[in-house]
C-alpha cells in the first residue's frame, strides 16, 4: 500500500530542494500536484481539500532554519499534517471488563474472520489474556468452521456455535461459556453482507443491545478507497463504532481509506492486517505510517519486530560464540530462521530511512530473499558434523552439497569463504565492543550478524 502515492509525493516534493526558502510561488505547483496525487490515491475529496490547506498554511507560516532546507521543512509539514491525519497517536483496546466483550463487523470479504484469530492471538501474546472466539455467522456455510480451525491454531477456545442457532441464542449460552471458562475476554465474530443493508444492521443492533461490547470494530478492505468512508459511516450510524481494523494493507490498495476514514468518521484506526498469517496484526501508529508514506523508514516497528522473534538468551549464547570464535554454521542458520520471521528482505529494508527509493533504484540485482534460500539449501545439505566444523569441507564434500542443494560447487566455495569473512569480523567486532557490548536489535549481550552475500 502506498507505494504509487510515495513515489509521486516525493517526486512533486523534490521540487522545492533547489529553492532559497518557501514562498507562495514555489509551493503552489507542488500543493497542485501532492492534491492530484491524493485524488488519484482515492482520497476522500474534502479530506484532500482540509489537508492541502493546512499544509499550505502552515507552510507559509514557517520560518525556515539556515541548517534546514525549504524541501526538509517542507517534508516536516507535510508529515505532521499526514500524523494528524491518520489519528495523530495510538489507541489502546478497551480490556477493562471482565469478561470484555469486542464485537467485529464489516462486509463480507473484508477478511473479518480471519481478522478475529488475528485481534486474539494479539491480545493474547500482548496482554496475557485469556480470549475466547465466538462464531455468530449462521448465514456463510464455512464461517463457523473456519473460526473452530484458527481457534485451534491459536490456542484459543472456540464456542461451538451451530448454524441452525440463532445469534442472539449462541451470545447468550457463549456469555454463561464465558465465565464458566474463566475467560478474559470474549470476541464476537458476526455475519456480513455484500453491503450495507437493513436486516444486517437489525440483527447486529440486536446483539449489540445484549452483549454490551467495549468495543464494535468494523473491518475494513483498505482495497476500497474512499467508498469505506460510506461503509464506515453506515456502520457507525446504526451501531456507534469504537473503531478499525483495516485488512489487505500489504496489497496494492492505493491508500485511500487509511487517509479517509479517520477524518470524515472521527473514530481511530486501531489495527492494521498485514497478511494472510494469524501473526499479520499490527497496532497502528499515525506516526509510523506517515514516516513510511514518506520513505522515512519505520525503525521502531522493526525494533519491535526484531524483540518479539530473537530469543535474548540464544543471542547471549550466539555473542560468547562470536566472542571465541566458535560461531558456527549450525549457529548461522539458526540466526537465518529467526531473521525470516521479521518478513521478507524487501520488507526490512522498507522500514529502513530512504531504504524505498535505493532498492527501486537496484531493482536489477538478484533479490536477498532468493540468495538466502540458496544459502539455506547449501547448509541444509551439509551432515550435522560438517556443520558444526566446516573446515572438513574437502573437495568432494563440497560436490555432494552442490548437488544436494542444487547449486553449484562455485557456490558453495563463495558461501564458505564469505562465512569466514563474516566469522573473523564478528570476533573482531566483538573484541573491540568489549564484555558488555552488544548489536542492534539483540538485547545488551549482542549475537548479531551481517549474511554473508
Amino acid at each position: 500500500m502506498f507505494n504509487q502515492l510515495q513515489d509521486k509525493l516525493l517526486a512533486s516534493i523534490k521540487k522545492l530542494k533547489g529553492q532559497g526558502r518557501i514562498t507562495e510561488a514555489n509551493i503552489d505547483e507542488t500543493l497542485r500536484e501532492i492534491k492530484l496525487n491524493l485524488l488519484e490515491a482515492d482520497v476522500h475529496f474534502k479530506v484532500v481539500k482540509n489537508f492541502i490547506d493546512r499544509v499550505k498554511q502552515k507552510a507559509l507560516g514557517s520560518e525556515v532554519l539556515n541548517t534546514v532546507s525549504p524541501g526538509q521543512q517542507f517534508v516536516k509539514i507535510v508529515h505532521d499534517e499526514l500524523v494528524q491525519l491518520l489519528g495523530g497517536s495510538s489507541h489502546e483496546i478497551n480490556l477493562r471488563e471482565k469478561p470484555s466483550i469486542l464485537m467485529m463487523v464489516g462486509l463480507q470479504g473484508t477478511g473479518k474472520t480471519t481478522t478475529t484469530a488475528k485481534l486474539a492471538l494479539h491480545i493474547q501474546k500482548t496482554f496475557k489474556k485469556r480470549v475466547g472466539l465466538v462464531p455468530a455467522d449462521i448465514y456463510r456455510p464455512a464461517a463457523i468452521d473456519q473460526l473452530k480451525v484458527l481457534g485451534e491454531k491459536i490456542g484459543a477456545p472456540v464456542f461451538p456455535s451451530q448454524a441452525t442457532q440463532n445469534p442472539r441464542d449462541i451470545l447468550k449460552q457463549a456469555k454463561d461459556w464465558a465465565q464458566k471458562e474463566f475467560l478474559d475476554v470474549l470476541i464476537l465474530d458476526t455475519a456480513g453482507r455484500l453491503q450495507i443493508d437493513e436486516d444486517l444492521m437489525t440483527e447486529l443492533s440486536d446483539l449489540k443491545s445484549l452483549a454490551q461490547p467495549q468495543e464494535i470494530l468494523l473491518v475494513v478492505d483498505a482495497m476500497l478507497g474512499q467508498q469505506s468512508v460510506n461503509v464506515a459511516q453506515g456502520f457507525h450510524e446504526k451501531l456507534g463504532l469504537s473503531g478499525f481494523i483495516l485488512t489487505k494493507v500489504d496489497g496494492d490498495a492505493r491508500g485511500g481509506a487509511a487517509l479517509s476514514i479517520r477524518e470524515m468518521t472521527g473514530l481511530p484506526i486501531k489495527f492494521l492486517g498485514q497478511g494472510e498469517k494469524v501473526e499479520a496484526l499490527e497496532v497502528f501508529h499515525p506516526d509510523r505510517l506517515a514516516s513510511r508514506i514518506l520513505d522515512m523508514g519505520d525503525v521502531v516497528s522493526l525494533v519491535e519486530k526484531a524483540q518479539e522473534v530473537i530469543n535474548e538468551e540464544d543471542a547471549i549464547k550466539t555473542a560468547k560464540k562470536i566472542a571465541k570464535n566458535e560461531f558456527t554454521v549450525e549457529d548461522f542458520l539458526s540466526q537465518m530462521q529467526q531473521i525470516k520471521k521479521l518478513g521478507s528482505f524487501e520488507s526490512i529494508m522498507k522500514m529502513l530511512p530512504g531504504m524505498n527509493q535505493v532498492m527501486k533504484q537496484v531493482k536489477d540485482i538478484a533479490p536477498p530473499d532468493k540468495e538466502i534460500k540458496k544459502i539455506e539449501a547449501i547448509i541444509r545439505s551439509m551432515t550435522s558434523e560438517e556443520r558444526q566444523n566446516h573446515k572438513i569441507l574437502n573437495g568432494s564434500r563440497r560436490l555432494r552439497i552442490a548437488k544436494g542443494s542444487g547449486t553449484q560447487v562455485s557456490d558453495v566455495n563463495k558461501f564458505i569463504k564469505q562465512f569466514e569473512q563474516s566469522q573473523k569480523m564478528m570476533s573482531q567486532m566483538m573484541k573491540f565492543m568489549g564484555k558488555g557490548g552488544g548489536f542492534p536489535g539483540m538485547g545488551g549481550g549482542g549475537g548479531g550478524f551481517r549474511f554473508p552475500f
